[in-house]
């Protein structure tokens, strides 16, 4: 006998079943639609959740999973915001975004003060409250920029760091007027509120790095990393929270603490911004779109008051836009992002006016409880929230879309080719070299990955065949985790260097990535046969790796160029290469050599946006000068170079095992550039 159950269709609905396969319809169908249309999918779903919420059709009701799971979307787009951004780039316009951060915060607050007090009429705490709402706004339109592509671009880092200032400063304003406003601000609220907001920022900033950098090294399981993740990022929110200030505020500042860990190219980010943009953000913008009452429109006082907080906000959004793009000549397309970025009032203006709303200052001469903000401003808010998140989304879309192209053909201009082939041996440092070679991949470029499991003739057993396959698969199955295709390889050969030779040609390798075991490879003199041979038969770039702790848990690249190194045809793509990856893992890199290399190395690295410091060395005698500089968490490149090639030194043959022996807990990579000229059968270390 089967349990018969009847669909329960009354509104709202209540099936949890029925009210996620609607959610799910949205998100799905409202990029589709709207795009025909030139309309930003994330006011589609908004304009979706006013229509689906109580104050439309009645088809689902802001109930607490609603609110859990927009309040879980608005964490994770700020918390985007600060993984995504490019702290390099975050360091050097950390001023730009201060004086953004204060235009954004003063001029609003200025307007808004003396719109309050003389068209408004309002007390003076009143009026420098909702002033402050002005002043703060939500990254809304944040994921336009993200799916473009250009969160790196200097406007998004000024943006994204003017952000952090005047959130935290407006919700600093409410804090306190609100402690005024109730008569609670003693010097014990001073001394409180500055001792919490130090601890909080100490203990997100410094402490968090730390836990995060000992997790890494400790759980290589893809689930656990991600929901460590997510558990830091609303830790970092809870810590605002206790510490008196809005949780947005804790998770933005868990993104720039967890940064460096998670480089843009490898496959945790991947989950991240999947997860977010698939879930958490959509139903962050419904559950907006859900606070949408058209009822509340209906009255005069209710859309004046809307329409001269929409002007005020808006018009000095404009101005703080402005001001910025004249004082550091930003391009347009530039000033509409951070207009846009700065326009949309949600999740703080929503909190503020709560607040405001709620705090009773006493009764009139009918009973009626006298408010700071009064119904009409609290209604007003929700139009201005609904106005501006659609201004901001169109200034957004426009200006991104404008860079987005001007950088796609400024990229198409410059013809690069990387084809780059793993050479893998084993399972356990599979993921490792995947990680490594999407590092020097430039950010822009997808593809072009190859992976080689060579099987020597003599081992025809289906064990071994069998583990060659699960072998490639790991290195499918990471990069694919990444975003990126590889081509897998497998090849019977009596000579493996002459396999891997034989597909570099092929596939018109560029780079080569090798794992190496120091205990096993590296002998007193020799490399091993194999790679000894593999660099005899082969010019092309090779890059040597030993990898002893995760590459996101690297702090600084260390990297020893020899003499001369510069006359070598592959310097400038080794550059390139070691350039990829401190773009894509969001770390520093030193660089150890003569003067006169060092004096090319600026040229080439001139402009560059990074954290670059250059060493004077050049006696390959005595390495102890260098290695009293390495720290734990430094990864160490020695550039190397086959017999006869310019930067050739006898001395390199005793270099891989004198690394190997003084920094056993350092991640050792030995770099081959490309080489012209190089006799035939000449080994390496002979």
């Amino acid at each position: 006998m089967f349990l018969t159950v009847t669909p329960d269709f009354s509104l709202p609905l209540a099936d949890p079943v029925l009210k996620f396969l609607i959610i799910l319809v949205i998100i799905l169908a409202s990029p589709l639609l709207l795009n025909k249309l030139k309309i930003p999918h994330l006011l589609g779903l908004i304009i979706a959740g006013a229509v689906i919420g109580p104050y439309g059709f009645n088809l689902i009701t802001r109930d607490s999973s609603i609110i859990l799971s927009g309040t879980a979307g608005l964490l994770y787009i700020m918390f985007l915001a600060g993984l995504e951004i490019d702290m390099g780039d975050f360091r050097r316009n950390s001023t730009k975004s201060l004086v953004f951060g204060l235009y954004t915060f003063l001029v609003p607050m200025l307007l808004g003060t003396a719109l309050c007090l003389w068209v408004f009429r309002f007390s003076l705490l009143s009026s420098v409250l909702l002033a402050s709402m002005f002043a703060s706004h939500t990254l809304i339109a944040y994921p336009i920029v993200s799916r473009l592509g250009i969160v790196r671009d200097k406007a998004v880092s000024i943006a994204v760091g003017g952000t952090m200032i005047t959130d935290t400063l407006a919700l600093l304003v409410l804090t306190i007027i609100v402690g005024m406003a109730t008569g609670q601000t003693d010097q014990a609220f001073w001394i409180r509120l500055g001792t919490s907001v130090v601890l909080f920022a100490a203990i997100v900033l410094f402490l968090f790095p730390l836990i995060t950098r000992w997790f890494f090294k400790r759980v290589n399981d893809s689930i656990s990393q991600y929901v460590f993740v997510l558990m830091m990022v609303f830790l970092g929110a809870f810590l605002a929270q206790l510490a008196g200030m809005e949780a947005i505020i804790g998770a933005f500042l868990a993104g720039l603490a967890l940064n460096r860990f998670i480089p843009h190219s490898s496959p945790l980010m991947n989950r991240i911004e999947f997860v977010g943009n698939a879930l958490f953000i959509p139903f962050f913008l419904l559950s907006v779109g859900m606070l949408v009452d058209y009822r509340a429109f209906t009255s005069w006082e209710t859309i004046k008051v809307g329409s001269c907080m929409i002007v005020v906000a808006t018009a000095a959004k404009y101005i703080a836009a402005w001001m910025t793009q004249k004082t550091f000549r930003l391009s347009v397309d530039q000033r509409r992002i951070i207009f846009g970025l700065s326009n949309a009032q949600a999740a703080a203006t929503l909190a503020a006016v709560i607040v405001g709303y709620n705090v009773i200052l006493g009764t009139d001469a009918d009973g009626e409880p006298i408010r700071l903000l009064n119904e009409s401003v609290l209604n007003g808010t929700i139009l201005m929230i609904l106005v501006t998140c659609v201004t901001a989304s169109f200034a957004v879309q426009r200006g991104a879309h404008n860079i987005a192209v001007r950088e796609e053909f400024d990229r198409s201009e410059e013809p690069q080719t990387e084809h780059i082939l793993l050479s893998v041996s084993n399972e356990e440092t599979a993921d490792e070299l995947v990680n490594l070679s999407l590092a020097l991949k430039s950010p822009q470029h997808k593809g072009g990955l190859y992976a080689l499991k060579v099987i020597e003739n003599h081992s025809t057993n289906d064990q071994e065949w069998k583990r060659s396959q699960r072998i490639l698969q790991t290195v499918v199955r990471t990069a694919a985790a990444a975003d990126n295709a590889v081509e897998d390889i497998l090849r019977y050969d009596l000579n493996i260097s002459n396999a891997i030779v034989s597909v570099a040609k092929e596939r018109n390798i560029t780079d080569m990535v090798v794992g190496i075991n120091r205990a096993k490879d590296i002998q007193p003199d020799s490399l091993g046969r194999i790679l000894e041979n593999l660099l005899v038969e082969s010019s092309v770039g090779t890059f040597i790796y030993n990898s002893v702790q995760p590459l996101a848990t690297v702090k600084r690249h260390v990297v020893v160029v020899p003499e001369s190194a510069e006359r070598e045809a592959g310097f400038v793509q080794m550059v390139s290469r070691l350039w990829n990856v401190v773009q894509n893992t969001g770390t520093r890199i030193v660089f150890n050599g003569s003067m006169e290399t060092l004096g090319v190395l600026k040229k080439l690295l001139a402009g560059k946006k990074g954290e670059i410091a250059y060493v004077h060395f050049s006696d390959w005698s005595d390495f102890r000068p260098l290695l009293r500089h390495v720290r734990s968490g430094d990864m160490v490149w020695v550039v190397l170079s086959r017999r006869g090639g310019f930067s050739y030194n006898p001395i390199m043959a005793r270099v891989p095992r004198y690394f190997s022996r003084q920094r056993p807990f350092n991640n050792l990579v030995l770099v081959f550039p490309v080489q012209v000229g190089i006799n035939e059968g000449t080994r390496y270390l002979t």
